[in-house]
């Protein structure tokens, strides 16, 4: 072991040696999880019995194709201004990616957040604005305060085409899949910062494995290996959180209830995964009046396209990035087939940025 690591990180990488015993599978389930442990070489250093899983932690990634090809369809219409974060620009449709579209003379935007997307609705009374909203439970709070903002400013002309995913729907999808489950779960600090540990600890003994919220550090992502390691040796199936500077039992109330206030669950389907029953949010009650498929006569469709990017696999953990045959080849990130060499958060863009084999 290399003697510039930190002693903490030394103190972690030997429990985790000196408690392992036979093969364990461990799946990260956040992109900036995987990101961190490829950045820091720390598959490397763990013992080999330890095989690193990255699942579907990565909301550009899981964003089906079906949303880029509606918004792709909203925005060349006349008065439209078509915006979102900035990987998803790039995330390839079934024909183009928005920034394709935006060459093509389509008025889109990247936004920081969807409040600026709003603040732009109320300056420009006479265009569209559409905000493509994406990602877990992290993000969508912040969407849900954009809602109550443009409700309360009365905009007739700001729509949000909703994109939102919940995590714990899919882990649990994923945990029927015997080819895609893991032994224990890393589960994810920031989303668990704002739902809590509730879902994540009926995850853990509805399906009898460990699940460990876990942070994005060196030391927290050793802890959260050495936690699950710990459990499984001892043939314990429970949560534990090994992140409790940033996570509390009961998550972020204010976030919750503003959720609650503005989204309900309905199936949604996931870029190569399929429908995931509950794993999706739309806007409710009065806030259904800014969603743009509806405001557009557009619909959700949950058919996906067939392509030579295996970004099912790799969100299933079935499959390493570099063992599909397009990486690094046909797909980078300069020309990428799909999403998971596109976003900052991708298990692809990950393997292909700090060019390590055992990503």
């Amino acid at each position: 072991m290399p003697d510039s690591i930190p002693a903490p990180v030394r103190d972690l990488l030997d429990g985790i040696r000196l408690r392992t015993t036979r093969p364990w599978k461990i799946m990260e389930v956040c992109g900036g999880q995987t990101h961190a442990i490829a950045r820091l070489g720390l598959e490397e250093l763990l013992p080999p019995e330890i095989t690193l899983l990255h699942g579907p932690g990565c909301p550009v990634c899981v964003t089906p194709v079906a949303f880029i090809d509606a918004a792709l369809k909203l925005a060349p219409r006349d008065g439209v201004i078509l915006g979102s974060y900035g990987d998803m620009l790039r995330v390839p449709g079934s024909q183009d990616d928005l920034l394709g579209a935006k060459a093509s003379g389509a008025d889109v935007r990247l936004f920081y957040s969807p409040w600026d997307a709003v603040e732009l609705a109320a300056e420009s009374p006479d265009k569209q604005i559409v905000f493509l909203a994406v990602g877990f439970e992290t993000t969508a709070p912040a969407t849900a305060l954009a809602l109550r903002r443009a409700e309360a400013l009365g905009l007739k002309n700001f729509f949000i085409l909703c994109a939102h995913v919940l995590v714990p729907p899919v882990l649990d999808m994923l945990m029927d899949m015997p080819d895609a489950r893991p032994d224990a779960l890393l589960a994810p600090g920031h989303v668990c910062a704002v739902t809590g540990e509730r879902e994540y600890a009926a995850l853990a003994e509805r399906h009898h494995l460990p699940v460990v919220v876990t942070g994005f550090e060196a030391v927290d992502l050793l802890r959260g290996i050495l936690v699950g390691v710990d459990q499984l040796e001892r043939g314990e199936n429970r949560l534990a959180n090994a992140y409790a500077r940033a996570v509390r039992p009961e998550g972020n109330p204010h976030a919750l209830a503003l959720m609650s206030e503005v989204f309900e669950p309905v199936d949604r389907a996931w870029r190569g995964l399929g429908v995931v029953p509950g794993g999706g949010l739309r806007l409710k009650g009065d806030y259904a009046r800014f969603d743009a498929l509806t405001a557009f006569g557009l619909h959700e469709s949950a058919e996906e396209p067939a392509t030579s990017c295996r970004a099912g696999d790799v969100l299933r953990g079935t499959l390493a990035p570099y063992q599909c045959p397009a990486f690094g080849t046909a797909c980078t990130p300069a020309h990428p087939l799909g999403a998971p060499m596109v976003s900052g958060e991708g298990a692809c863009a990950a393997c292909y940025r700090y060019a390590r084999d055992t990503v």
